[in-house]
């Protein structure tokens, strides 16, 4: 039998091993870190419950403008959009320059104009690692391109929609040789006269060339004319596959408007004490608030299971009496934010299940067999920025929400408390019980996703000094917190050791809305790991 004091030492030679190469895990794919959209490390061994209070900033990056994707990581190099239009490619041990682009110049396309305080060409989702080639979406026009990785070469450009307003804000997820990835746009901010004609889908593109393989619509087509279905966006956050199903999952947005028909459906079932059930105005072919899962090969809807009900709602209609605007309710309850694939133990029996958070603040669980739904829980407050938004995480054990709280109403703490800020909340991944929730310590918005690393959750604030706060994944209980000097908007992703994180939102943001102005990436790590300088 070894003795403690031999495997102490053995211990200790694993782990310095581990620390001083790369590859104990060597990639955060895209804006979901994986094949399951888990926002999980898996493999971190380093970060901890006990040594995450050890975290210092090894290093930033300054690119001169707002960072709010999550960073991608492949072979020690990081790779990240910024609000000024450029594409970066850094070291993830020093943060050094490997190269940037210029998006404008790159691919010749020029800024769509409509992106509040953005003159520039710009992408804000997280790049997607595909082999050599890193494949990212444009928030406007709906195109997606490859560049080399080594390089930032151009390889190819594909538009995935040709309307004015459509934009890509969803991290795709590339399998084999296939790339899928949804569509969304900024169609909801026109006026009523003039809003609206597009339609959300879902795309499986080539690899290596780009070319579109399929592509699913979320409602039926309208021929591109006004006061028929739009909407339906598929937002993000990035879509996850399934193997032994052949499938992916995405989740969409809310309609923008519908039919004289449905209007006039939905009118008289407002009219009723009590509606009717099923709902008769949610037709076949109108995916509006649902998760669906997709063949992988032909792009066939295999199940969508639609969870809220009508919701038709675009800017100018806020206010439900405006004249010629669709009938309530509008409560804008999208999906921002791609399913979660992940297996669980329910009566003693493994079963897959997808899980998404929905901006009403309600978290779904649904079987991946047939979507039926295995549980719903409401995990905080929703409102038009959430609920939930663009991220959840799981480890397998519990699953991870944020909840924004925009409209600051009292949201209920587990064990105990009230706040009217925004926080996080870990549920017991089989049952959906709510297990903790932990209130944004300054009262901030909590927009940006969580990500889970070996029993630590780490979070970002909206709050104008950039806090960044380690949770205790299993108690809510906060271990650590640093400061970025502006609005954290953004997710982290974890590697060896380190946690990454983009800060500033000061554009896109909207009127009325206190985001601060950023301009780097961060990196926090583990003294002594092979990413510190640190002894």
């Amino acid at each position: 039998m070894m003795s403690g004091a031999l495997l102490a030492s053995i211990f200790v030679y694993f782990l310095f091993s581990a620390s001083s190469t790369w590859g104990l895990s060597t990639e955060w794919i895209n804006h979901g870190g994986d094949l399951r959209n888990s926002r999980n490390a898996p493999n971190e061994i380093l970060i901890s419950t006990r040594s995450v209070s050890a975290l210092k900033k090894k290093w930033r990056f300054n690119a001169g403008l707002d960072i709010t994707a999550t960073p991608a990581i492949s072979n020690g190099v990081i790779y990240f959009p910024c609000w000024n239009g450029n594409l970066y490619a850094i070291t993830a041990k020093d943060g050094l320059l490997v190269w940037e682009q210029n998006l404008t110049q790159l691919l010749n396309i020029k800024t769509t104009g409509y992106i509040n305080k953005v003159n520039v060409t710009v992408a804000r989702a997280t790049p997607s690692i595909a082999g050599d080639l890193l494949i990212v979406g444009l928030f406007g026009p709906a195109v997606i391109f490859a560049v080399k990785r080594d390089s930032g070469h151009l390889v190819w450009k594909t538009k995935l929609d040709i309307h004015s307003r459509g934009v890509i804000t969803m991290s795709g997820t590339a399998y084999k040789d296939g790339f899928y990835i949804g569509v969304s746009s900024k169609e909801e901010s026109l006026p009523i006269e003039q809003c609206c004609t597009f339609i959300g889908s879902f795309a499986k593109v080539q690899v290596s060339t780009g070319e579109i393989l399929w592509q699913t619509y979320m409602l039926p087509d309208n021929e591109g004319k006004l006061g028929n279905y739009s909407g339906v966006a598929v937002w993000g956050s990035s879509p996850s596959i399934d193997p032994k199903r052949n499938s992916a999952y995405i989740a969409t947005g809310n309609l923008y408007t519908a039919p004289p028909m449905i209007r006039k459906c939905q009118a008289e079932q407002n009219r009723k004490t009590k509606p009717d059930s099923p709902d008769p105005c949610i037709v076949s072919g109108n995916h509006l608030n649902s998760i669906l899962s997709l063949d992988l090969d032909t792009g066939k809807i295999k199940w969508a299971t639609q969870l809220g009900g009508y919701d038709a709602w675009f800017i100018a209609c806020k206010n439900l009496s405006t004249p010629n605007c669709p009938p309530g309710p509008n409560p804008d309850a999208d999906f921002g934010e791609a399913p979660m694939f992940l297996s669980v133990n329910i009566d003693g029996k493994l079963k897959d299940i997808v899980v998404a958070g929905q901006k009403t603040g309600s978290v779904w669980a649904l079987n991946c067999d047939d979507g039926s739904i295995v549980w719903e829980t409401v995990a905080g407050p929703g409102g038009p920025g959430g609920g939930g938004n663009f991220g959840m995480a799981t480890d397998g054990q519990r699953v991870y929400t944020n909840i924004v709280n925009n409209k600051h109403l009292n949201f209920t703490l587990i064990p105990d408390g009230v706040t009217l800020g925004g926080g996080w909340v870990g549920m017991d991944a089989s049952t959906g019980k709510v297990l903790w929730s932990t209130a944004d310590p300054v009262n901030g918005t909590d927009y940006g996703p969580v990500t889970v690393a070996n029993g630590v959750l780490f979070v970002g604030s909206v709050n104008e000094a950039g806090p960044v706060y380690a949770l205790n994944a299993l108690t809510g209980r906060i271990l650590w917190q640093a400061f970025t000097n502006a609005t954290v908007y953004g997710g982290f992703s974890v590697l060896d050791g380190c946690a990454y994180v983009g800060s500033g939102y000061s554009v896109n943001s909207g009127s009325g809305k206190n985001f601060t102005r950023g301009d780097s990436l961060h990196a926090y790590c583990i003294p002594g790991t092979v990413n510190s300088s640190e002894p």
